[in-house]
């Protein structure tokens, strides 16, 4: 996965909260596009509910799928 495909999906109107899911099996939900910054081979996924902030590797990151509607 590249940095243009997150891109576009921080970009999509109306926004729409996905999860990004990585080689290790981890999947970071992403309910807002200021929660994730993109760096040049990483991310940085702030969590809401949490008080933390996971980087992670872009070459790490295996897909991107929109999160259901509750």
């Amino acid at each position: 996965m590249n940095a243009d495909a997150i891109r576009e999906m921080l970009a999509r109107e109306p926004f729409q909260p996905f999860v990004i899911r990585l080689s290790n099996g981890e999947a970071h939900e992403v309910r807002h596009p200021e929660c994730l910054a993109i760096g040049k081979g990483r991310i940085a996924i702030t969590h809401l509910d949490a008080d933390r902030v996971d980087v992670c590797s872009l070459l790490h990151v295996t897909s991107i799928e929109f999160l259901q509607p509750n």
